[in-house]
């Protein structure tokens, strides 16, 4: 007896792109990384071409991004100012980090240095994040995220602080009533953007904690702000991939129909979780993540296809289990504010 198909795909595998989808969307809205981290390796692994893979995910991503910077929206965590300043500085540094790739490549050194550098930082980052939010040392930053919302000095990162002290003009005003040099702000832009164009990846790691470690805006703000960003390149490049046709959307729309569900679920629990949680899940997610590209790495360098399908387990995994867990939080942060909460006498 043949499988069920609808739209010449079978009905099974589009259950399961709409359940990828859930999980990613959720991931994608709390943490606002892209999702084609988890995407398109998959996609790899299930016998997709390249070019379909890579195409298909950056679609689902601009989608996603657009379903979760609404919900951030809603909730006051996107600072549109600080995001247009961060895309124009982000795009000048991808530029320049693109002509360091192509010359890297000229060498023959690209893959082993991108590599190198991917995993490093990758870990590093997840390392920084964890051990911090562990400590407690990192800043703690309430979700309260108005404009004129007096931050206590223990709350912005000792990095944010002394970027925030070149008072050199013009002085921009930013959500959680923080101030920042114009140039500071684009010049960290820049740095990031860098990185994304050398090695050659979205950058969702790489900016999401700048904003927070570097420039010193509240978390969920910072998440906010990083998805608008991402709205904007996932757009493009997921336009410029269809205009190839290499975006399939019956892998898409499932992703898409499960990601609306997942991302309002992960940007409205933003709100709920404690900001450490927020960033020790984010860290552990990171270092999971280093490990898994090292294996898949390492699995290409020694001709060993498995280990492609090891790499693709562990991250999935991880993003099962670090959804549940941003799940459990909020359950568990919704009963304590409804225990709480005092009852009315008859």
């Amino acid at each position: 007896m043949s499988e069920l198909e609808l739209f010449g795909v079978a009905v099974t595998l589009l259950t399961l792109f709409a359940g990828f989808g859930v999980l990613i969307g959720l991931l994608f809205g709390f943490f606002g990384m892209g999702g084609s981290f988890l995407v398109t390796p998959a996609l790899m692994v299930m016998g997709y071409d390249t070019d379909i893979a890579v195409a298909s995910g950056l679609a689902f991503v601009f989608g996603t991004s657009v379903i979760a910077t609404l919900k951030h929206r809603d909730l006051g965590q996107v600072d549109y100012k600080l995001g247009v300043l961060m895309i124009a500085g982000t795009t000048a540094g991808i530029e320049v980090g693109k002509f360091g790739l192509h010359w890297l490549q000229s060498i023959g050194q690209a893959d082993l240095v991108v590599s190198i550098a991917y995993v490093g930082l990758l870990g590093g980052i997840g390392a920084f994040i964890t051990y911090t939010a562990v400590r407690g040392g990192g800043g703690g930053i309430d979700h309260e995220v108005a404009e004129d919302a007096d931050l206590d000095d223990d709350d912005i990162p000792d990095i944010a602080k002394k970027i925030q002290s070149y008072r050199v003009p013009p002085m921009m005003s930013l959500k959680g009533g923080i101030t920042v040099s114009l140039w500071m702000i684009l010049a960290v832009a820049f740095a990031t953007g860098l990185l994304s164009g050398l090695l050659g990846v979205g950058g969702g790691f790489i900016r999401m904690p700048a904003l927070f470690y570097l420039v010193g805006v509240p978390v969920p703000v910072a998440v906010g702000t990083d998805l608008f960003e991402i709205v904007f390149s996932g757009g493009i490049g997921s336009f410029l991939y269809a205009m190839d046709g290499a975006v399939n959307l019956a892998i898409v729309v499932p992703l898409l129909a499960g990601s609306a569900f997942g991302a309002r679920l992960g940007a409205a629990a933003t709100a709920l979780v404690e900001e450490d949680e927020i960033k020790v899940y984010f860290g552990v997610m990171l270092l999971l993540g280093a490990l898994a590209v090292a294996i898949r790495k390492v699995g290409g360098a020694i001709e060993m296809p498995v280990l492609d399908v090891v790499a693709l387990v562990i991250i999935v995994g991880a993003a099962t289990l670090v959804s549940g867990a941003v799940v459990v939080s909020s359950v568990r942060e919704l009963r304590t504010d409804a225990s709480s909460t005092p009852q009315t006498a008859d």
